[in-house]
């Protein structure tokens, strides 16, 4: 009888934590650098780049709406290499649901202590329990037990299902005073939820656009990871065939968005099902493109910049809120550029705000110091 092999071992996908990088980038800086050059340079390219990074006040769509999204995504994308790696070393489901499920309520945890800060434990109406944190936790405990319980089809089924319902549901439902099919800020379904079962704080005052119902689109966002996930993990197809299979899931997906949005329009603050088609078709792309540059034509010495920040994404988001790092930016470099004109000061300070945080996560990198849930 001969002896079983060793199972290969997946490298790892560079793509993957370098675009992970870019995307806390524009978290945690680099969208409101970008966005202060408004006005700035008299040039129209400029400002038109500068208006990507504010959200429309409705309906609408700009790069900026696609940040939080891709982060979700790749959080799908992790997924299928921890879990089958911990399936591969013996774990059971049961432990993985547990895991999971007390990752999300440290999330939880931490993400109302982030959207609360100093919380007003004495005060519960004034404490808001949704935000960015919590809607990674629930996607990703979500995400787990469907990824461990069903295969790459039915979950593509388990996503048009919800997206489906989500969309039959704003468009049959009626909204008292309002009717059905409202998608008006004050009289959709979503804003209607929040307002009678979301205790606490609404960010939006009628509504919470991470609230309650929109719970259920967003987390399609990451199952749309997992499958993205799996592709990368298939040892028995080339690179070529994943890149080609990244790249036709995101030219089918935005294009149904697309066309879904011709009656569900794009919509961030309801998280419409044709924004998740959208988004998700884009994570998609730009993952294909990420992967194609760096791990195929192996283009790789410009990704370190951005695996610096990628590696600890959920300690910059903390520490970004905790720290003032434009104070600590003013005090450093005011003297340099206090000469310029003053509209200029807010972008500077901007400036080296991002190169205090890159250092900052840099001195991080080097010590091996990794902060996850």
């Amino acid at each position: 009888m001969e002896p079983k092999q060793p199972r290969p071992q997946s490298k790892r996908i560079l793509a993957i934590d370098t675009l992970r990088g870019f995307d806390m980038l524009m978290i945690t800086g680099a969208g409101t650098f970008v966005y202060l050059l408004h006005g700035k340079t008299n040039i129209a390219w400029v400002d038109g780049l500068a208006l990507q990074f504010e959200h429309p006040p409705w309906n609408g769509f700009t790069f900026y709406d696609f940040i939080f999204p891709l982060f979700l995504f790749i959080a799908g994308v992790s997924l299928p290499f921890s879990l089958n790696k911990g399936l591969e070393l013996g774990v059971s489901k049961r432990q993985l649901y547990k895991k999971a499920f007390v990752r999300m309520l440290i999330l939880i945890a931490l993400g109302i202590i982030d959207k609360n800060a100093p919380v007003p434990f004495f005060n519960w109406s004034e404490i808001r329990f949704v935000g960015v944190l919590q809607r990674i936790g629930f996607a990703g405990f979500i995400a787990t037990v469907l990824f461990l319980n069903f295969n790459i089809r039915q979950r593509i089924f388990w996503i048009a299902g919800i997206l489906l319902f989500y969309y039959a549901a704003m468009f049959l439902i009626p909204v008292p005073g309002f009717g059905a099919g409202d998608l008006s800020i004050e009289g959709n379904l979503h804003g209607w939820i929040d307002r009678h079962f979301l205790p606490g704080r609404l960010l939006q005052k009628i509504y919470d656009e991470n609230g309650l119902f929109t719970q259920l689109p967003a987390l399609c966002l990451t199952v749309m990871g997992t499958l993205a996930g799996d592709v990368f993990r298939n040892e028995t197809i080339s690179d070529q065939v994943k890149l080609r299979t990244l790249l036709i899931a995101g030219a089918g997906s935005v294009l149904g968005g697309l066309l879904w949005s011709l009656h569900f329009p794009i919509n961030k603050h309801l998280w419409s099902s044709s924004f998740i088609l959208l988004t998700g078709g884009m994570a998609f792309l730009s993952l294909g493109l990420f992967y194609w540059v760096i791990d195929i034509l192996k283009y790789r010495k410009w990704t370190f910049f951005f695996i610096v920040i990628g590696m600890n994404s959920l300690t910059i988001y903390m520490v970004y809120r905790l720290i003032d790092f434009g104070y600590t930016s003013r005090l450093l470099f005011e003297g340099l550029y206090s000469w310029t004109d003053e509209k200029w000061h807010p972008v500077f300070e901007s400036l080296g705000a991002l190169a205090i945080v890159w250092l900052f996560l840099y001195t991080l990198y080097r010590l091996k110091i990794f902060w996850k849930v």
